[in-house]
């Protein structure tokens, strides 16, 4: 066990304002693995005001000496990628090869992405007799889940930098290690001293501070959407832009005419990967009513080849493996079919959950509308594409989904569905495209150019 001290403040590493401590906990055997201070709003405000006394000077560098930045950024990343992903298992609890290739990995390629594209985004246009000024929005307050705790912080970070914004980051109090690691990596990476300000904390009383700070222009949240319409609110209040990504209830829809094997087994992947802690996770499995039965058997076939503790890592922390098993059991009580797993723990020390599999599941159904953020598949039945389509657009979500199917057809019914982004019989991720959501996923966008447009004012000169 280690106990960290300071925020990373103005360019170096401070001591907290208060004594207060946040332990952190490996789910996969809890047992405490270090201590983070628990900043309040004093260390927030010291950190807001180094973020605003250098944004001047970093909103005026030039976007190519930005771009070199975050490509020395994504470098130190690239170098410590085995000390991420080891970081990452200890206090997420992620499998070693997911915490590899996906939690250590994915940031390289986004950060990647953001050091090309501020050296080739057009921060300047002309329109008939204006031009249009692209302009950094100011000071940022990013708020980061434990999910991704590596990737959500890159995806903030980057597009800001990139855009000519300073920050202040307060992770998650759940994956604190990975956001120190990352302050440590600013540091290598030679960016200037309050461009990116780290401060660890509990989200009501850190969280709550930076949102509310007069001196942060804009909130970039994601996390849950509760604390969602929180967020909003109080920017609201002070007339300050929001970014929100929020919660899902993805739909994966499976037509007739489409590879059933496949889907069925690239979905179950998809919801079992990162221990269901996703929030685009393809939970909601819809199939027609004359595939139902052997798509149900395929799904426990291969829900079977994910054993807790190998392929599954733990959930996050006691409450979340609570809240996870409390769902599972009202899914029985709704009148759900357990087809694989339930709600017994299928280790005695850790907060692992089983992966869970419903069958005959309704969509009205708690199950089916709410976001579990676990290893928890309902499989539900269709009787034509628009019976489907009304069971996919039927929750207040809209974050992501699939569809498999003839290519025309699955695209067809992509277009009609209310959601941000839908893969297509199983479509590669793409850094450079857009992810965000309609309904009550959230506010604004992340990733590739349309990220990057979130940190920017638009100004237009008149000639």
């Amino acid at each position: 066990m280690k106990a960290y001290d300071g925020m990373y403040i103005g360019g170096h590493w401070r001591p907290a304002v208060g004594t207060g401590t946040i332990a952190v906990v490996n789910p996969a055997d809890e047992q405490v693995i270090g201590h983070v201070p628990a900043g309040g709003a004093e260390d927030v405000d010291a950190a807001v005001r180094a973020a605003r006394a250098a944004f001047p000077a970093w909103a005026a560098t030039p976007p190519a000496e930005r771009a070199a930045r975050i490509g020395a950024l994504r470098d130190v990343l690239a170098a410590r990628m085995d000390e991420i992903a080891e970081t990452v298992t200890a206090e997420l609890g992620a499998p070693a090869q997911l915490a590899s290739t996906v939690h250590a990995g994915l940031p390289v390629l986004v950060a990647g992405s953001y050091a090309e594209l501020a050296a080739s985004y057009s921060f300047e246009e002309q329109i008939g007799n204006s031009t249009v000024l692209l302009e950094p929005v100011g000071v940022v307050g990013a708020i980061t889940p434990w999910n991704y705790p590596l990737h959500q912080i890159v995806a903030k970070v980057a597009p800001a930098l990139a855009a000519g914004c300073t920050i202040v980051l307060k992770p998650a109090e759940d994956t604190p290690l990975t956001a120190r690691l990352f302050a440590e990596a600013v540091h290598e990476a030679g960016l200037p001293a309050g461009v990116f300000n780290l401060v660890t904390g509990l989200g009501p009383v850190a969280g709550q501070a930076l949102a509310e700070h007069p001196g942060v222009d804009l909130v970039s949240f994601t996390g849950s959407t509760a604390v969602g319409r929180q967020i909003g609110a109080t920017a609201g209040a002070a007339v300050k832009r929001v970014a929100l990504e929020l919660g899902g209830k993805s739909a994966n829809v499976i037509l007739p005419s489409a590879d059933l094997a496949k889907a069925v087994n690239v979905g179950i992947a998809n919801v079992m990967s990162n221990s269901g802690q996703t929030c685009s996770a393809w939970t909601r499995m819809l199939v027609h009513t004359d595939q139902y039965d052997e798509a149900v058997e395929l799904a426990a076939e291969a829900v079977a080849k994910y054993v807790p503790g190998e392929r599954v890592g733990p959930l996050v922390n006691a409450e979340q493996q609570r809240r996870v098993r409390g769902y599972i059991e009202q899914g029985v009580a709704e009148g759900a079919r357990l087809v694989a797993g339930g709600p017994e723990a299928p280790h005695p020390t850790g907060y692992f959950v089983a992966p869970t599999v419903f069958a005959d599941v309704t969509p009205e159904m708690t199950i089916a509308q709410e976001e579990i953020f676990g290893p928890v598949v309902s499989i539900l039945r269709y009787e034509d594409e628009d019976d489907a389509l009304r069971i996919a657009n039927g929750t207040v979500y809209g974050l992501a989904g699939a569809v498999w199917g003839e290519r025309s057809e699955a695209v067809a019914f992509a277009r009609r569905m209310d959601t941000g982004q839908v893969d297509i019989n199983g479509g590669r991720f793409n850094p450079l495209a857009p992810f965000g959501g309609y309904k009550q996923s959230g506010i604004g966008r992340e990733l590739g150019p349309h990220g990057l447009a979130e940190y920017l004012h638009t100004k237009s000169l008149q000639f």
